[in-house]
């Protein structure tokens, strides 16, 4: 806890932001820091309730009541040390967790929770910036080698903790650069690639060796990489998007989401040339999907130079505050509005789209038409649409934006054996597993798409069980916030 009053005495204060205007007419991170006597004011409203529930909603185990007393106190170095020792990429989570904590903060009861995540970014900031995260390569190595598959989160987190178990870990990439999503699908309005570029060279220092360019499953096989490794890890990713399956769909104008993001990010750090295929400059832009994803091609397109940006989401808008059904300490389903929505652009709900048009090959217009959810007792709500209710968009650029499916796999099961789940993720068993020995998995390959804080614990976890593996005995890797093994 910080103050025991400290939670009845000082309001939560949001996360402060550049003005509007500002942030579209660059790439910049559009979040401000904390003053030291406002983080100090916030880590003070930390309650004394007991039974810290925030650590049952966050997946890594984060000491939070710990390191929010060390930062009130004024013991910032205390802070990151606490902090750092359940989670390895604070810097990562502090920008881009949804934050499952602060959603089961004893104070979200009746109140505004503790700014947890906002905390997790100002501890780590204040490391770096006192010069305290420094490269701590293990003082020995067990003559073991790793090869992580994938540098996202779940293949860092990984990579980082069977490193400091001491084995020699290699990284492979496909891409020209290591990071995965957090460089190649996180727009840099909210994670500066320096940020990413900063933790890699740690890494590098401490003995992890990444290779990029290597598509693993493709021009490197899967069976070569396991018989050059005395374990495997798992971490592509779940990068198999979600299909639009209409008429008009093969129209000049329709792209992925992720092809998208990925060509900004690159355009920025100046890895490619602009693509007027993949550019919202003057158009109007709608896109399918009403998730985090979505979100992050609205604030794009916006500062491309958008026309106008419409996104559309398949299901009703969600309440203002949690339904009966939904109760603390669940994950509340309520209406939100993104950095990204804050900053222009129009929102609809509740729509299907039922086909495209265009003309020579082009797409003009998407047309739509209002669904609302028919709940009868005692079985699940299905989708009805609601006659008469058609509804036409004017389209030049169509983002789809509608989740991701799983996996690409490659040749995985021809070459090593490992299965795959019915939905087409990685079968892994409790210890990330999977039916291939040496092999295991973690992230959203074997999860499927899920929040970036629940691929660094399954990374951690995963590296957890590659060292029992390889050392034929119980992990002593902490995890959890604690020093438990398997």
């Amino acid at each position: 806890m910080g103050k025991p009053t400290g939670f009845m005495e000082w309001p939560r204060v949001p996360v402060l932001k550049r003005e509007k205007q500002e942030r579209l007419g660059d790439w910049n991170e559009f979040a401000l820091p904390l003053a030291p006597e406002e983080a100090k004011r916030q880590a003070g409203r930390c309650m004394d309730c007991g039974v810290p529930f925030c650590h049952q909603g966050c997946p890594l185990g984060n000491l939070i009541p710990d390191f929010n007393e060390a930062v009130y106190r004024g013991r910032w170095r205390e802070a990151y040390e606490l902090l750092s020792r359940t989670n390895g990429f604070p810097e990562m989570t502090g920008r881009l967790c949804p934050a499952p904590c602060e959603a089961a903060c004893v104070l979200a009861i009746d109140r505004d929770a503790v700014t947890i995540e906002q905390m997790e970014k100002e501890i780590a900031e204040r490391a770096f910036a006192e010069g305290w995260v420094k490269p701590r390569p293990p003082a020995r190595r067990t003559g073991r080698t790793v090869g992580v598959v994938g540098s996202g989160p779940a293949g860092l987190a990984a990579a980082a903790q069977l490193n400091a178990a001491g084995h020699t870990v290699t990284v492979y990439e496909r891409d020209a650069r290591p990071g995965g999503l957090l460089r190649y699908g996180i727009p840099d309005f909210k994670l500066e690639k320096s940020v990413l570029d900063r933790r890699l060279a740690i890494m590098e220092a401490e003995g992890i060796t990444f290779v990029n360019g290597v598509d693993v499953g493709g021009a490197v096989s899967f069976r070569e990489l396991r018989a050059k490794h005395d374990a495997l890890v798992l971490a592509m990713g779940a990068r198999r998007p979600r299909e639009l399956e209409v008429p008009g769909r093969e129209l000049a104008g329709v792209v992925q989401a992720m092809e998208f993001l990925e060509h900004q990010n690159q355009l920025v750090a100046g890895q490619r040339e602009k693509d007027a295929r993949l550019d919202a400059a003057g158009r109007r832009v709608v896109i399918l999907g009403g998730g985090d994803t979505g979100s992050d091609c609205l604030g794009t397109a916006l500062r491309q130079g958008a026309a106008s940006v419409t996104q559309v989401e398949l299901m009703p808008a969600p309440p203002m505050a949690r339904a009966s059904g939904n109760p603390w300490p669940k994950w509340p389903v309520v209406f939100r509005t993104s950095s990204s929505q804050e900053e222009g652009g129009a929102r609809e709900f509740a729509l299907l789209t039922k086909r495209l048009d265009g003309s020579d090959g082009r797409l003009q217009a998407l047309h739509a038409v209002r669904v609302e959810l028919n709940r009868e007792h005692g079985s699940l709500p299905r989708m009805v649409e609601v006659p008469g209710s058609e509804v036409t968009f004017e389209v030049d650029l169509l983002v789809l934006a509608m989740g991701f499916t799983g996996p690409e796999p490659g040749r995985l099961t021809e070459e090593l054996g490992v299965k795959l789940t019915p939905r087409g993720t990685v079968q892994v068993d409790a210890r990330f597993a999977t039916t291939a020995d040496g092999v295991f998995c973690a992230g959203d390959a074997s999860r499927g798409a899920s929040l970036i804080v629940w691929a660094l614990s399954d990374g951690r976890e995963a590296a957890k069980a590659v060292d029992a593996y390889l050392s034929g005995q119980r992990s002593v890797l902490p995890t959890k916030g604690v020093d438990c093994a398997f």
